[in-house]
């Protein structure tokens, strides 16, 4: 292989497990994809499937019974899933985003009790970051946490949190010392699903993912033992921030999926859709529209794998790729989507082909883990 050829393509253990992932994305996960939708339903049989498949293990470290594939690998999987179902690809998109405060900032017992049993799927996490009136301004947080002897005592309420009712465990976010501001007055815990004064508040009735149960946590008096807090009482911020410049590559890799999956569908279907007389493919203006989406596909996919090795190599400007990754694939979804939508005509807008339901889900990806325009000040500020 050519030095070149090393630069840019993936490596063959890469590629051998994509292609088994594509196996079972393609034999189980696609024909459950329409019925998840349709019913709202979190898809407890493929969590067993990926866990029997070790897929959950892609987050991890080998000494965390994780497969040791690095964030590359973890990111082409959900690209893979999330071309049949945006919804499934979720279920590796949260075991990572709810864990990453642990592996980042958690102490040796905590990663020791927490990340193995999320490696082969018996646990899964929550993040919960968000308030109903703090979503992109975390200094909005009312949710507060009050230490009283060798525990801590949480009260408030999260907002458009994923895997609601699902986890087993959620990191919260929460105010420990309101004097200092939110950059420094701001804690995490871990709050076991089981804990007195947790309750499953209201569950949001989405566009898109709605596989996925989204909604409130409540927490009324809730206490957790000393050793529950990540890192220092202080640290809750940076540890959000961190966390959300690796996970936002989930993110990209989704919404990159979610486009790649509408595009490979919309050309199948212009090869074999005939008007006047042959097939539409052969129309210059159909031709034009998938050479589009393609192309844009094409070039999200190189900034998401360049942006992945930066956070592996842990480079001082992996904040800025992921934000770049995050901000042109979600964007290039949602166009893709209303092109695929377009392509398909009259049969686009309806629920027997999937390109609708790409496209609601699709619109997600804009917003979720910080939105574009979050995104946009993110790389500015890097441009000063």
């Amino acid at each position: 292989m050519s030095v070149v050829d090393e630069l840019y393509a993936l490596p063959q253990e890469h590629r051998d497990l994509r292609e088994a992932i594509r196996k079972i994305v393609t034999e189980r996960v696609a024909p459950r994809a329409a019925e998840i939708d349709a019913k709202a339903e979190y898809p407890h049989d493929l969590r067993a499937l990926f866990a029997a498949h070790d897929l959950f293990g892609l987050p991890f470290a080998v000494e965390h019974g994780g497969t040791g594939t690095g964030t590359l690998m973890l990111n082409v999987a959900i690209e893979e899933v999330a071309k049949a179902c945006a919804s499934t690809a979720l279920l590796l998109m949260v075991q990572e985003l709810g864990t990453l405060p642990l592996k980042l900032f958690g102490s040796a017992p905590q990663q020791e009790r927490f990340l193995p049993r999320c490696a082969t799927g018996e646990w899964t996490p929550a993040f919960a970051l968000s308030e109903p009136e703090a979503g992109s301004d975390p200094g909005g947080m009312r949710t507060r946490a009050v230490r009283d002897g060798d525990e801590w005592v949480i009260d408030g309420t999260k907002n458009w949190i994923t895997n609601l009712g699902i986890a087993d465990f959620y990191v919260v976010f929460a105010v420990t010392d309101p004097a200092v501001g939110h950059a420094r007055g701001i804690g995490a815990f871990v709050v076991e699903a089981d804990r007195p004064g947790f309750s499953v508040g209201k569950l949001e009735h989405k566009l898109g993912i709605r596989g996925s149960p989204t909604g409130q946590p409540i927490f009324e008096g809730v206490r957790v033992p000393a050793e529950n807090l990540i890192g220092d009482e202080h640290e809750g911020f940076q540890i959000a921030m961190a966390t959300l410049d690796r996970s936002r590559l989930g993110v990209a890799s989704q919404a990159l999926g979610i486009a790649q999956g509408a595009t490979d569908y919309a050309v199948a279907y212009a090869r074999e859709r005939r008007q006047f007389g042959r097939s539409i493919d052969t129309f210059q203006a159909i031709q034009f529209k998938l050479a589009d989406m393609e192309t844009q596909c094409a070039a999200g996919r190189e900034l998401l794998y360049k942006a992945c090795c930066k956070v592996e190599r842990g480079e001082a400007d992996m904040g800025k790729y992921s934000a770049m990754a995050k901000l042109f694939n979600s964007d290039v979804a949602m166009k893709v989507t209303v092109e695929a939508v377009q392509v398909l005509g009259g049969y686009g807008y309806v629920s027997d082909y999937p390109v609708e339901r790409m496209l609601r889900d699709a619109k997600i990806t804009q917003i979720y883990e910080g939105t574009n325009e979050i995104q946009r000040l993110v790389i500015a500020r890097t441009l000063r």
